[in-house]
């Protein structure tokens, strides 16, 4: 049986390595990737994430000696082996200017799965993400982790193949639908993995959440805002749509509801599918009920999903504060 020590190579986060000592024994690989992906994005809180990014050595950087996890080292080591191949002076040392600046915006090392990608790619990578905000910039992060953490598995089991282990599968059942029931990191996954678009759906969903989620922080007090209600809508007359000033009647069809819970999350609005159904989309935030002394007795965005972006991830995030508010689509 696998222990702390060898799931703490794959991810450098604690709460990750034990969840996986509680979810195991695994009996393939492809079992303990389903657990990974569940607990990675539900069950490891903000600390976890950024315990698991600086258990990471700096793109053209080796790793240090009193790295926790010698696995660990020696793995960033070859992952990061084509990049150190191609790198010229001037490319190292753009990467520690650039490695620097990531880090003052972010607060973190930039993240990357970065087996079998050169220096010059690596940099071109990182000076685009350097523009994205910094809520959006930690999901991508996350998202590399987690690539990093699957090929890491896949060499975790090779060494172990001969090794026996108990089939347990109990817990994996429809794992990976139930990504989206819950996520505990505040600000974060606002993006889903990149889906292409071109894609077609496949009978097993590659989604890890729901295609619509969101969550909501009262920048007022400073942390999440739990126990708002959600509901989320569908405009359900494909002959039109609604204008203007109408919107607030017409054919609209629940498809969810939902209360915040303390991360600000409303938890599964919607059920998990690959392609999204095109159409107008309403969600709605009972914020009078949450505030009864703020302007807003309630709020309601509406958005259309047009045919070619029914692979793509929504995220609408609310920040609330007594007299104003802001969202954006997160995608």
């Amino acid at each position: 049986m696998l222990g702390e020590k060898e799931w703490l190579a794959c991810c450098g986060s604690v709460k990750f390595a034990q969840e996986m000592v509680s979810a195991g024994p695994f009996s393939n690989y492809q079992e303990a990737l389903d657990a990974a992906k569940d607990i990675w994005f539900n069950k490891v809180d903000v600390n976890g994430w950024l315990e698991a990014f600086a258990a990471h050595p700096q793109i053209g950087e080796s790793p240090s000696q009193t790295h926790k996890s010698p696995t660990s080292a020696q793995w960033s080591k070859g992952e990061q082996s084509t990049a150190l191949a191609t790198a010229t002076d001037s490319t190292l040392e753009e990467l520690f200017e650039w490695n620097a600046r990531y880090r003052q915006k972010f607060g973190f090392v930039f993240l990357i799965f970065a087996s079998g990608r050169s220096s010059p790619e690596i940099l071109a990578e990182m000076k685009r993400r350097y523009h994205n905000r910094p809520i959006v910039e930690f999901v991508l992060a996350a998202e590399e982790q987690m690539k990093i953490t699957e090929l890491r598995l896949s060499k975790l089991f090779s060494a172990n193949a001969t090794s026996g282990s108990t089939i347990k599968t109990h817990h994996t059942t429809d794992v990976v639908t139930k990504a989206g029931d819950r996520v505990s990191i505040i600000g974060g996954h606002l993006i889903a993995a990149n889906e292409t678009p071109t894609s077609k759906p496949s009978a097993t969903f590659t989604r890890t959440r729901p295609p619509i989620t969101t969550h909501i922080l009262d920048v007022a007090r400073g942390f999440p805002a739990a126990g708002i209600e959600v509901r989320l809508e569908t405009w359900d007359n494909g002959q039109s749509r609604p204008l203007f000033g109408q919107a607030d009647s017409g054919p609209w069809n629940l498809l969810g509801s939902s209360t915040t819970d303390k991360d600000g999350r409303s938890g599964q609005l919607m059920n998990m599918v690959d392609a999204l159904n095109p159409g107008v989309y309403r969600i709605s935030f009972n914020t009078g009920k949450y505030n009864p002394e703020g302007f807003f007795p309630f709020v309601s965005i509406v958005f259309e999903v047009r045919e070619s972006q029914k692979f793509e991830h929504f995220h609408v995030p609310l920040l609330l504060s007594p007299f104003s508010l802001s969202t954006y689509r997160g995608s």
